[in-house]
């Protein structure tokens, strides 16, 4: 299924629930809809808006998909979102999700996205925690199916050197007493 997606962005939307009431922008490629209304397409584009929760999410891909257990496409880039909320890892079939140009400032909630067994292309950079030095190899670690990262392919080269990096910041440190 390779529709156009349902685009949403450039709305000034705050809260995911304000863009059920939105009409989607229209593309070059018509947007389908089947008898209830609901578009047939599995990529969603919420960018450049000015979202800070990802509560509703499930609600509002509900709300334009005709089915929305195959999102597999997501866009929430340039939004305000701080958080990688636990509501992305309920999204079984993405494959890729635009994050960057946020304020997601905790490396460590990348993790969680380890549970999408799809996910092969991730964009995070224009966040806080781009400016960790562990932040690709963390990401990289965290997510091995990663094929791609911030638009860069991922090399065979960096991931010998995350899974390095990882091997010598798992190891349990020995306690010093002074």
């Amino acid at each position: 299924m390779y529709a156009a997606p349902v685009d949403l962005s450039f709305k000034n939307i705050s809260s995911l629930t304000d863009t059920w009431i939105e009409e989607p922008n229209s593309g070059l490629r018509p947007l389908k809809k089947n008898s209830e209304m609901k578009y047939l397409s599995c990529s969603l584009r919420l960018n450049n808006n000015n979202i800070t929760e990802l509560h509703d999410l499930q609600k509002t891909v509900s709300h334009f998909l005709a089915q929305p257990a195959h999102l597999t496409w997501l866009d929430l880039s340039f939004n305000k979102i701080t958080h990688i909320d636990h509501v992305l890892c309920e999204l079984r079939e993405l494959r890729v999700l635009y994050l960057h140009g946020n304020s997601i400032f905790i490396l460590s909630e990348v993790d969680r996205l380890g549970v999408l067994p799809h996910l092969h292309t991730i964009t995070l950079h224009g966040n806080v925690i781009e400016t960790n030095k562990a932040y690709r190899n963390r990401v990289i670690t965290a997510l091995p199916r990663l094929k791609t990262m911030d638009f860069s392919a991922i090399t065979r080269q960096e991931r010998v050197l995350a899974k390095i990096w990882h091997q010598s910041n798992s190891r349990s440190r020995p306690i010093t007493q002074n």
